[in-house]
């Protein structure tokens, strides 16, 4: 199946999270249309098993592919992890399939100044080790230590960033002894770049906070180059579909997209 540039980027996730790497595309790639779906009526993605998770991103992906994306990218680790092999053969040549893990795995890799790397993501990212086997595959040197942190999701799904519940719950993880020594930690799920600041403060500035949102946007951007279907002379107007609305969903998007949106609600179960 042929592509054309002028198709617009297809980006999904549970939630909110997945509009980190919506804004890192739109900021690099201004002129891609992108048609985002948070799938907030299934949310968390982490402690549901990989077979539903399988079966909620193939759904999503098949409406994706109705609004004639010609990316599908998979942002949330969760469904990365569990989904991403599925969704591909499932696509097939109908549109480009990404991921958020393999660019974040690739960075990392290839940098020589990290030596001992930490990951933090929900459940179901870490018990994958998706991370720690695509690291190890092309640096086996690295030492990759990972962490569950399955209360970060619902605490930014509620609102609760900046504030002293999150900046408890945060240190409470981040003190664990497993991520003791680290010079780099991987942001492992799409919603904690929004608490990537008070991270950053936690670690007294002093840790390398690998921010996969702007990783995924480099990769996609080289794919589309390679390719030749980089849309340009367009000004675009992205579309946002939920499966369940929240006030916070709005919120966030249009903080991030500095614009009022139009929610739109659909039920991929159909």
């Amino acid at each position: 199946m042929e592509l054309s540039s002028t198709q617009p980027i297809g980006i999904f996730d549970s939630g909110v999270g997945g509009l980190t790497v919506a804004l890192a595309v739109k900021n690099l790639l201004p002129e891609e249309k992108i048609i985002y779906f948070g799938d907030t009526a299934h949310l968390p993605y982490g402690d549901k098993s990989s077979e539903i998770v399988r079966q909620y991103s193939l759904q999503i992906a098949d409406f994706l592919l109705e609004k004639n994306c010609k990316v599908i990218l998979i942002a949330c680790n969760t469904a990365s992890a569990a989904a991403y092999e599925a969704v591909r053969k499932h696509v097939g040549n109908k549109a480009i399939v990404l991921n958020v893990i393999d660019p974040a795995s690739e960075y990392v890799a290839n940098n020589k100044k990290f030596k001992k790397i930490g990951v933090i993501g929900t459940k179901g990212t870490i018990l994958s080790n998706s991370y720690t086997i695509k690291i190890k595959e092309q640096s086996e040197d690295k030492e990759v230590v990972s962490l569950a942190t399955p209360l970060l999701v619902p605490m930014i799904e509620e609102g609760f960033v900046y504030d002293d519940i999150s900046n408890a719950i945060i240190k409470n993880y981040l003190s664990d002894d497993t991520l003791k020594n680290i010079d780099s930690l991987i942001l492992a799920c799409t919603h904690y770049p929004i608490i990537k600041n008070q991270i950053r403060k936690f670690y007294g500035f002093k840790t390398n906070i690998i921010d996969s949102s702007e990783v995924v946007a480099r990769k996609l951007q080289s794919i589309l180059l390679q390719k030749e279907l980089l849309n340009k002379n367009n000004v675009p107007e992205h579309e946002f579909y939920v499966s369940d609305y929240t006030e916070f969903f709005k919120t966030i998007a249009e903080m991030f997209f500095d614009d009022e949106i139009i929610l739109n609600k659909v039920d991929i179960t159909k």
